[in-house]
């Protein structure tokens, strides 16, 4: 199958806003893919190049990808950012670039998506010294076989921007369309997968086939989520038989082991093995069953304290001199569920269940141990317990139904978290400002974006205030790889980053696309645990909205 093909298919998604007629180019297209290239193209078509938990990426930035056009075209990056600053969009300007390129050379060579996915392969494989070289060297020959509007959307690919308004329950209503199968038994398998990819192969080969996925240990499922509630009371109008744990203000890891192997993977679905040696260490010892799938909060430690959550993400970032840093700011690592052991996935069992087996699998230790946890619908036992937790530190108390299964990615009323904090927004930062004075060298006004029900960012609010020097110095670094496009001072960013954001209050502004505006934001902290995808929803802002209209 020829890219061109894809790109024509990317072309028909954009002309239409209707997810129907979506579903429906996007099922007529499934059809015909190719077995052996049909999970490549599904993440194309879903806005990545490799799923999260495969560890691979192509580690390019919106600047290196300039490098490849300028080399490619002679076109100087000076120029190539003018283009992308007068179009307004990054592959735009890209397709001028290339446009005026062609108009010299005159052909285009056709790009198989076999070769496509052989060139991604390869690049993604490329680390440590010499490799951005090497990354230009292979992008150069792939866009120096592109068109103009390939390379629109090879550049729009590369940097996980596809602007097609297509989101993951669409491409779930295309599957279940061009196969025949039920949306749920679809969605079933996606979250127990957390591959689009995989789910769309087997689709093709049948409901049986489909039913076959299973939880696996080395792939990790997306975790399920709590709901934030004021109170103890309201807690037990949802819940019949609670059991309290202490919610720990650290970091979601999911411990998957096989035998001897053993991986860790964020929140995110990341890899974090290597940055947990002491954590992997112990878990070899703790661990009874061959093989189990389990999850727990990984905190950090400081003078023998419960040290702020920014601790646990400075091991998380580190990549080298580890155990240094292990010895500064040790980390436990606190397990609360269990998802699967000894091959038998656990997620249909109830939650008192799955603790049961998890008691029985665990060897605690001074680094690895149980979640300390109550089971009462006694307000006077849940209100002690909480008063427990924040004393010792800790954010507050989880409230869980002892009998709900474990629903991945799902954010119910099964679970609901009551935390010492005021509500907080994890938004993702879409755009910046260069600052002035002291501030000049950092991006110092943040432009907020909350996701919609597309998958699109809207603009939500501004912040410039609540961040340190140090968070203003390590956002800069962060977010300049990230710059898309430079108007003066005011710069366009790639939507990955997440802060977690403090405010006064909700308001309604037609002066942001989302309709909303937050007074007094602050920014609390940088959520490197969870990425764009993982950032609070339209949906949510709605309901915030909403309650405090009823409070005021």
């Amino acid at each position: 199958m020829l890219y061109k093909e894809l790109v024509e298919v990317y072309e028909k998604l954009s002309a239409t806003t209707s997810k129907l007629e979506k579903r429906d180019i996007l099922s007529d297209f499934f059809a015909r893919i190719p077995e052996d290239i049909l999970p490549f193209v599904t993440g194309l078509l879903s806005g990545y190049v490799f799923p999260k938990w495969t560890e691979k990426e192509l580690g390019i930035g919106p600047r290196l990808l300039i490098k490849v056009i300028s080399k490619v075209t002679g076109i100087s990056e000076y120029k190539i950012d003018e283009y992308i600053i007068s179009s307004g969009d990054f592959g735009e300007g890209i397709e001028i670039a290339i446009r005026q390129k062609k108009q010299q050379t005159f052909f285009d060579i056709n790009i198989e998506i076999s070769y496509l996915k052989d060139i991604f392969e390869k690049v993604s494989l490329f680390q440590g010294k010499g490799s951005q070289d090497k990354k230009i060297n292979y992008l150069s020959e792939l866009f120096s076989a592109a068109s103009a509007l390939e390379a629109r959307y090879l550049s729009r690919t590369i940097l996980e921007q596809m602007r097609t308004g297509v989101a993951e329950g669409i491409i779930l209503d295309a599957i279940a369309k061009f196969s025949g199968i039920p949306k749920p038994e679809v969605e079933k398998s996606y979250l127990l997968t957390n591959d689009l990819g995989l789910v769309a192969l087997y689709s093709k080969k049948g409901k049986d086939e489909l039913n076959k996925l299973d939880i696996v240990v080395g792939r990790p499922i997306k975790p399920m989520l709590a709901q934030t509630i004021g109170s103890i009371e309201i807690a037990l109008e949802e819940i019949d038989e609670p059991e309290m744990e202490i919610k720990y203000d650290g970091a979601r890891v999911q411990v998957h082991k096989s035998g001897d192997v053993i991986k860790l993977f964020s929140r995110r679905l990341e890899n974090i093995t290597e940055a947990l040696p002491e954590v992997l260490s112990e878990l070899k010892t703790t661990l009874i069953p061959e093989t189990i799938l389990c999850e727990g909060e990984v905190v950090a430690y400081k003078d023998g304290k419960i040290a702020p959550f920014q601790y646990v993400l400075r091991r998380l970032r580190r990549k080298y001199q580890i155990n240094e840093l292990s010895e500064k700011i040790p980390l436990r690592l606190f397990l609360f569920d269990c998802l699967l052991v000894d091959g038998k996935s656990l997620i249909e069992s109830p939650l008192k269940e799955r603790r049961s087996i998890l008691l029985s699998s665990v060897k605690e230790s001074e680094i690895v141990r149980i979640a300390e946890n109550i089971v009462s619908n006694n307000p006077v036992d849940i209100k002690n317990f909480y008063n427990k937790s924040v004393s010792e530190g800790h954010e507050g108390i989880m409230v869980k139904d002892y009998n709900s299964q474990y629903q991945p990615g799902a954010r119910g009323k099964k679970w609901l978290k009551i935390k010492r904090t005021m509500e907080t927004l994890d938004l993702v930062i879409i755009g910046a400002e260069w600052g002035e004075g002291r501030r000049k060298k950092w991006l110092s006004s943040l432009l907020l974006g909350i996701r919609d029900d597309e998958g699109n960012f809207l603009p939500i609010g501004k912040v410039a205030t609540g961040l340190s020097d140090e968070l203003f110095t390590e956002i800069t670094e962060q977010l300049t790889p990230l710059i898309l496009e430079e108007q003066g001072k005011i710069v366009t960013l790639v939507p990955k980053i997440v802060v977690e954001v403090l405010y006064d209050e909700i308001q309604y502004s037609p002066k942001y696309e989302s309709g909303f505006a937050l007074r007094f934001p602050r920014v609390l902290r940088v959520r490197e645990d969870k990425d764009a995808y993982d950032a609070d929803t339209i949906s949510k802002v709605y309901e915030l909205y909403e309650s405090q209209e009823k409070t005021f």
